[in-house]
């Protein structure tokens, strides 16, 4: 099984050689806010990344289901190819 910190490794070097802005995001009284935000030519994707198979927490999902309410491009990743695939 691929790990959730080998997908986030991956997928950020291949979004950062084609020119996305990548940041971990941390919230300090907010736990179960995506992993990263990435940023290129006006766009913002937030990532949630899991190991190959895991599904988010109960948590996770509540965030989600906020930034999804505010229109916002919120995704959970639990492979390189799919990672890839969402920035494409």
């Amino acid at each position: 099984m691929t790990s959730e910190a080998s997908i986030e490794r991956r997928v950020v070097k291949e979004a950062k050689a084609e020119g996305w802005l990548v940041f971990k995001w941390t919230s300090p009284n907010n736990r179960g806010v995506p992993d990263r935000i990435f940023i290129r030519c006006g766009r913002v994707v937030f990532i949630e990344f899991k190991a190959a198979g895991k599904k988010p927490t109960k948590l996770q999902n509540h965030i989600i289901a906020q930034l999804e309410e505010q229109e916002v491009e919120v995704y959970v990743v639990d492979s390189i190819e799919d990672g890839i695939r969402v920035l494409a």
